[in-house]
């Protein structure tokens, strides 16, 4: 009779453990394809915000270019006062 009983407890166990092993290897599976999905995902992101970064040099550019107007600007202004004999506070 206790063996009977030992062995029914004992057949148990291993269903429920082998009922959560497999529950476990299932969330494990659908883990791994969200991981691939959102893999994908944060590549994209990466390829779209990339423009964003390159926003640095562009502002550099820029300033660069604005620094260049401006000098052009100042001699420009020296010129014309040059030619019409105004000094350079009555040019700009």
């Amino acid at each position: 009779m206790w063996w009977t009983l030992g062995f029914i407890v004992a057949g148990l166990v291993v269903v429920v453990v082998a009922v959560l092993l497999i529950g476990i290897l299932l969330q494990a599976r659908r883990i791994l394809k969200l991981a691939g999905a959102a893999s994908g995902l944060v590549g994209e992101i990466d390829a779209n915000t990339r423009s964003i970064w390159a926003l640095t040099t562009t502002n550099q550019v820029a300033g660069q270019i604005l620094d260049g107007a401006q000098a052009i600007d100042r001699n420009a202004a020296d010129v014309a006062a040059a030619l019409t004999g105004a000094s350079r506070a009555d040019a700009a």
